[in-house]
């Protein structure tokens, strides 16, 4: 099975505002970079959204793959078991509250069943040069939208 590593981020100017993720890729010794924005998005959607554009590019064969983000939204829900719990709840938090971002926590859950995905936490803005860099290409799409 292919070994993938996957650096995301996601940011925006405004929550809501404008918005843009980034997705570095890492297999062997080749690298992709992708990038996107959202005119009209909060934080944690963008955050979402840069590891489901990551997972997305897997598209030949099952990977195992460790995603690499800042988001303690993303990294608790799937690691901590949020994420099944809401399921069973019908999409409801445990204080009943609708759980938000429905749309993409189906779409990360459809495209982790294709592969094994580790969620590794790291610290944002700190010495991690992958999620820097991710950081980085999220906020040059942020720009990208605003100079439209």
């Amino acid at each position: 099975m292919k070994e993938v590593t996957i650096y995301t981020d996601g940011a925006c100017s405004g929550n809501p505002g404008v918005g843009g993720w980034c997705a570095i890729l890492i297999y062997g010794d080749n690298e992709k970079i992708i990038n996107g924005y959202d005119g009209n998005t909060t934080n944690n959607r963008m955050e979402l959204e840069a590891v489901i554009r990551g997972l997305q590019c897997l598209k030949f064969s099952p990977c195992k793959v460790s995603v690499y983000s800042d988001s303690a939204y993303v990294c608790n829900a799937v690691s901590n078991g949020w994420l099944s719990q809401w399921q069973s709840n019908g999409w409801r938090t445990l204080g009943k509250k609708d759980v938000k971002n429905v749309d993409l926590w189906l779409e990360l859950l459809r495209l982790m069943d294709k592969h094994e995905v580790d969620f590794i936490k790291v610290k944002g803005h700190s010495d991690n040069e992958n999620n820097n860099r991710c950081d980085k290409f999220a906020r040059m799409a942020i720009k990208e939208y605003q100079n439209l």
